[in-house]
């Protein structure tokens, strides 16, 4: 497990950034935390580090933004307005489990019984005018992303750009 200390937005998307760094087809990574404590900041410095240069919306409205990066396939999918986990089967999230596309998972809790397993599990919590962050691993492949960022200990991107 990992803790890190958040002082802004390019804090947030750094962080994003390196978990790009240490990704592998077929991750899922389940982002938590309060509406505003940073998700979709922290999916848009991963994705944009994969290479996307347009802008990263939040899917609260769509439920799933998809992007193709190079060889990369990642749907990013925010669950807030989900009424009935139900509806992912109809909404193809099942189709997407096919060990090469990257899952990035906003309110995950939504989903709950139709989801995959998480790798990586992230909470963004509010601390003072900034944010905390938590990465734990919940698989081996997260054991294994998480060793790849070659942290030991706390991480520190206070400053960070």
């Amino acid at each position: 497990m990992f803790d890190c200390i958040l002082d802004s937005a390019a804090t947030t998307e750094a962080l994003g950034a390196r978990l790009a760094g240490a990704l592998t087809p077929g991750c899922v990574i389940y982002l938590h935390g309060e509406l505003g404590a940073g998700k979709t900041t922290l999916a848009r410095g991963l994705i944009q580090a994969l290479g996307h240069h347009g802008t990263v919306k939040s899917p609260t409205y769509t439920l799933v933004e998809p992007y193709q990066l190079g060889e990369w396939r990642l749907f990013h999918w925010d669950l807030y307005r989900l009424v009935d986990p139900g509806e992912l089967e109809f909404l193809g999230l099942r189709d997407q489990f096919d060990g090469q596309a990257v899952l990035l998972i906003e309110w995950p809790e939504r989903g709950r019984g139709e989801l995959p397993a998480p790798d990586v599990e992230v909470t963004l919590s509010y601390a003072g005018e900034g944010r905390a962050g938590q990465l734990e691993a919940a698989s081996a492949a997260g054991r294994r992303l998480l060793a790849r960022l070659g942290y030991e200990g706390p991480l520190n991107l206070t400053g960070t750009a």
